[in-house]
């Protein structure tokens, strides 16, 4: 009966190991940047700029030494299309133009926003002289999903929003995220591109993706290795099924 008793131990004692085993995380899934020693020098930045497209929220500011200058473009209610915190914002429409008071549409869709100061300008140069215009985005949002913290659409300010810092908006990745599959769905024109990211991999600050884009969206996916736990199977159930198992076995070699 001793020998039964110990045959079920030891029976009982693999299945642990073998869940356990099945279980771990490698180290390596879980750290960001595990080539850090390998880089020989710093990897160079692209830090490409985002173009003007329609649909657009666009804050265009006209600068002058005339106050009245100032107040008639700066505050006319007509060209209010929506604002961010008090800011008002101008609609870049579906061919790409903004309706700026007095001058008409202006045709700004893929051009940066110093490239889009510089055209407004001129535009107004037949109107008033000596005055410089200030144009930034805003309204600016990502979205982040999957395995985050707080999955959710959060708008951010920066003219240059790095993926860490996208994914530390949402509090970062869960215990489950996989840091070597993290998706980035991408409009660019008329394509939805989607782009596969590895946050271990030093060399990711050389991607021209390594920079998020205004409704950029970003979903991290699970880690293989835990994937059993959306099936809510946890420790704690596999950890009881066992010991009554024990149990039973146990009760009935003793009766045998």
């Amino acid at each position: 009966m001793q020998k039964k008793i110990k045959y079920c131990l030891y029976k009982a004692g693999v299945i642990l190991t073998v869940i356990f085993t099945a279980s771990c995380v490698p180290i390596k899934q879980i750290d960001y940047f595990n080539d850090l020693n390998e880089l020989q020098e710093p990897v160079v930045n692209p830090r490409i700029q985002k173009l003007i497209m329609p649909f657009d929220k666009l804050y265009i500011k006209v600068i002058s030494i005339d106050p009245q200058t100032s107040q008639i473009f700066n505050v006319t209610e007509e060209m209010r299309s929506g604002g961010n915190n008090g800011i008002l914002g101008y609609l870049v429409d579906e061919l790409g133009n903004v309706n700026f008071p007095f001058v008409g549409n202006i045709n700004v869709v893929k051009l940066t926003t110093a490239q889009a100061s510089e055209k407004i300008q001129k535009a107004m140069n037949d109107y008033v002289s000596n005055t410089s215009i200030i144009v930034k985005f805003i309204d600016n949002q990502v979205t982040v999903m999957g395995e985050v913290q707080r999955q959710g659409i959060y708008p951010f300010t920066q003219d240059k929003l790095n993926i860490y810092e996208a994914l530390g908006l949402g509090g970062g990745l869960t215990q489950y995220g996989d840091r070597k599959k993290i998706i980035l769905v991408r409009n660019e024109g008329d394509k939805i591109m989607h782009y596969r990211l590895n946050l271990s991999d030093s060399k990711i600050t050389t991607k021209d993706y390594y920079y998020i884009l205004p409704n950029d969206v970003i979903v991290v996916e699970p880690l293989k290795a835990i994937a059993s736990s959306y099936q809510n199977i946890t420790y704690t159930t596999i950890l009881s099924s066992i010991t009554t198992l024990i149990a039973v076995l146990l009760f009935t070699n003793v009766k045998f």
